[in-house]
Parts: C-alpha cells; sequence; structure tokens
C-alpha cells in the first residue's frame, strides 16, 4: 500500500482510539510501581519474589515481541489491539481478587501478553493512516500519552488503594479496559478509507526463524537493539517496581511524597518526548550522539544516589536525578528508527520487535538482580544500605549495554561507509571521525 499524502480528521480519530490502548498498557504496566508494598503484605513476599512479578510480566512482553509482529501482519492492528484490550482487563481482573502468590503471577502473565501487543499494532496504524514525515513526531506523542498513562499509576492509584481498597481499585481498572476493547474493534480502522489492505502475509513456521535471522544480522538492528537496552531500563526499573520502596523505606519519604516523587518520571517523559522525537526527526544524524550523551548523565545520576553522604539523599537533588533519568525513555525510541531504517520494508516489524526484546530484557534482568540482592541483604544491613548494594547491579546492566553499544555504533557506521563506496544510498548521512578507525571487540 502506498504512503498517504495527508493525515485526515478520520486518522487522527483512528489513532486517537488505539491511542488509549496504549495509555492503558502504560497504566496497568506500572501499577506494582505503587503498589509493589501492598502486595508484599498481600501475598506475604519478599524483595525477590515481588521482582519476580514484574520480570514475569515484563519477560512475556519480551517474548511475545515477535510474535505480535507476526500477528499484526496476519491479523492487522484492528484486532490485535482488541485483543489486547481484553488480556490486559482479564489480567487486571484476575490480579484484584487474586488471593495467592501463583493467581497473582498467572494474572501479571495475561497482563504482559496483552500489553506486548499495543505498541507495535499502534505504530503500525501511524505508519499507516500518515505521511512519513509525521511518523517520528506521531510515534512520539504516542509515547507521550502513554505517558499519562504511567502518571495515572502513580498519585490517583495511590489514593484509590488508600480510599477502596486493592480489589476494587484493580476491578474498575480491569472492567473499563475490557470495555474499551469493544470501543477499539468498532472505531480502528486497518487502513484509510479508499485504500485496500495489503494482502496478509503469512509466515511458514519453518521461515520464521531465518527472517528473524537476517534482521539480527544487520548491525542497523543490533545497534538498535542495545541502544533500547542501555537508555530504557534505568527509569523503567525504578517507574515499574523499585522506585516506591527505595523512596518510603530508604529515603523515609511518605506514600504521597514517594508517589508525587516518581511521577517526576512520567511528567519528565511526557514533556521530552515530542522534543526529542522532533529533534531526531530533523537531524538524525544527532540519534546516536545524544544516545551517548544521556548515558554519561545516567551514569552520573546513580553515583549521586548511591554515594550521596549518609545515604539520606535530599528530595530535591533525588528530584533531578529522575528528572535527569526519565529522559532515557522517549530517547529508547531511537532503537526504531534505527531498525526502519537499516532494514528492508518487509524485515520492519521483525527488526522493531528485536530491538524491543532489547530494552525489556535489560528491565526484566535488572529487577530480578535488584529484588534478589535486597533478599540477600535484608536485615543485615539499614533499608538505606541495602538499596545502596541492590542499585549497584542496575549500574552493572548499564556498563554492559553502553559497552554493547558503543560496539555496534562503530559496526553500524563501518557500514554505512562501506554502502556508500559501493554507491548505495544511505539512510543517515554521517562523517568519518578518527576513532572510525580503531578496532573494536
Amino acid at each position: 500500500m502506498p504512503p498517504v499524502d495527508r493525515a485526515t480528521r478520520k486518522s487522527w480519530l483512528i489513532w486517537t482510539t488505539a491511542v488509549f490502548v496504549y495509555f492503558a498498557a502504560l497504566f496497568h504496566r506500572t501499577t506494582l510501581g505503587v503498589a509493589g508494598l501492598e502486595a508484599s503484605e498481600r501475598f506475604g513476599l519478599g524483595p525477590a519474589q515481588l521482582g519476580v512479578f514484574t520480570v514475569l510480566q515484563i519477560g512475556v512482553y519480551a517474548l511475545m515481541q515477535i510474535p505480535t509482529g507476526l500477528l499484526v501482519d496476519r491479523y492487522g492492528p484492528r484486532r490485535v489491539l482488541t485483543v489486547a484490550a481484553l488480556l490486559m482487563g482479564t489480567g487486571q481482573v484476575l490480579f484484584a481478587v487474586a488471593d495467592s502468590y501463583g493467581l497473582g503471577l498467572a494474572a501479571r502473565a495475561v497482563l504482559g501478553m496483552g500489553d506486548a501487543m499495543t505498541f507495535i499494532s499502534v505504530i503500525r496504524l501511524v505508519a499507516t493512516h500518515f505521511p512519513p514525515r509525521q511518523y517520528s513526531l506521531v510515534v512520539a506523542v504516542t509515547a507521550a500519552i502513554g505517558g499519562v498513562g504511567n502518571l495515572v499509576a502513580t498519585v490517583p492509584l495511590t489514593l484509590m488503594l488508600g480510599s477502596i481498597g486493592w480489589t476494587w481499585a484493580f476491578l474498575i481498572a480491569g472492567g473499563i479496559t475490557a470495555l474499551y476493547s469493544v470501543v477499539a474493534l468498532l472505531r480502528v480502522r486497518d487502513v484509510p478509507a479508499g485504500f485496500v489492505a495489503p494482502k496478509p502475509e503469512v509466515v511458514p513456521f519453518r521461515k520464521i526463524w531465518p527472517k528473524v535471522r537476517q534482521a539480527w544480522s544487520v548491525p542497523g538492528t543490533r545497534l538498535g537493539f542495545w541502544a533500547h537496552f542501555s537508555t530504557m531500563s534505568t527509569p523503567a526499573v525504578i517507574g515499574l517496581l523499585w522506585g516506591y520502596p527505595y523512596l518510603v523505606q530508604a529515603q523515609g519519604m511518605s506514600p504521597r511524597a514517594a508517589s508525587s516523587t516518581l511521577g517526576l518520571l512520567v511528567i519528565g517523559a511526557i514533556v521530552a518526548s515530542p522534543i526529542i522525537g522532533g529533534l531526531f526527526s530533523r537531524n538524525p544524524e544527532w540519534r546516536m550522539p545524544i544516545s551517548v550523551g544521556f548515558l554519561a548523565f545516567a551514569f552520573t545520576g546513580w553515583g549521586v544516589l548511591l554515594l550521596w553522604p549518609g545515604g539520606h539523599v535530599p528530595t530535591p537533588v533525588i528530584a533531578v536525578v529522575f528528572l535527569v533519568l526519565t529522559v532515557g525513555g522517549p530517547i529508547s525510541g531511537v532503537a526504531f528508527a534505527l531498525a526502519r531504517d537499516y532494514n528492508p520494508s518487509h524485515r520492519q516489524s521483525t527488526a522493531s520487535g528485536l530491538v524491543n526484546v532489547g530494552g525489556f530484557l535489560a528491565v526484566t534482568v535488572t529487577a530480578l538482580g535488584v529484588g534478589v540482592l535486597l533478599d540477600l541483604v535484608e536485615g543485615l544491613l539499614s533499608p538505606q544500605t541495602a538499596f545502596r548494594v541492590a542499585f549497584s547491579f542496575c549500574v552493572l546492566v548499564l556498563v554492559l549495554g553502553s559497552w554493547r553499544m558503543l560496539v555496534w555504533w562503530r559496526r553500524a557506521r563501518a557500514a554505512v561507509f562501506e554502502a556508500e563506496e559501493r554507491g548505495e544510498t544511505v539512510p543517515v548521512q554521517i562523517r568519518r571521525r578518527r576513532w572510525d578507525a580503531l578496532n573494536v571487540a
């Protein structure tokens, strides 16, 4: 199907309907960020067991990325978004009534499966209903609106948990999401009016793995994987699970103050997303230098949190660090631009799924690692020192991701230079630097 020349009012209405499913996904994904302590009491969990909730949910999300791309190719984003809303609503209703750890885990797995189907479906609709020149900006606005869902999962959810309790708070959230699936089914359209939907791509099972290997062999895909791994993990781990316990238990904040502080992660992302999306759209050659610059600030932020004298970090300092770290979420969108730029159209969905796995793999490993370390030192160290030890694992994961991102940045640049020498058209014009001649592992 050829790209559209302009977005119509109908296109914006379809996008609005779809983006509210993504809004719900971000809300449900981050509910444990403020309900973690209540979950510990409800199910009688230690830190490591609590971490498994997020590890399972995000792990299912990561594993579902490539299958989701194939499902969207086969059945279209409208049907996939409808199923996603049903799964998320069902998962949250199960979580509301769960009275055992096993049922709670099953509920989060169902929720993670629905969550996994949303983003790729929405960006497919953006690619279909909007002209290419608007793609980066609309995707960035999509991310910002998703961030509002994250914000609703902080202070408002905290107030709901305190006023109407666990069961009713999650029942209401899950029920509304499940009912919204009907709206998605009736209002979303896979292609604009007057266009014919492309013939569904049915990929035989035996051809799936070769297609994945081809996408993975592209240096730009590997670079996107490690860029997403590095830039997304820090704000996600803090916002999804461990930020709230850290602020309450280690920093002595009240639940409401901790929720408000976590809200800075979301507000920062909402403000930064369209700015960074527009900047990357106008100046694609700045994408990787800005990503590397963010990582330098991220390491500085972690140094402040982990090395502050006495362990009790002033609230204004925490607020500044959180605002710096939250920019990693919008910057991580560079991964999808890399997947789109360096892969042919028939492999872009697969490549997008692969780079998305990178970020959520980092979140899964980091969330579990922090939980295990907290479990090991619980009762042996003060809460402040215990979180210092546990959060050091976040820095180790960030070191690994940054190293591999730098390696594949250099290799992707080399591939671009080689393509230019062959007379091929390259997606982004870059200049050679002295360090391009260095050998890297």
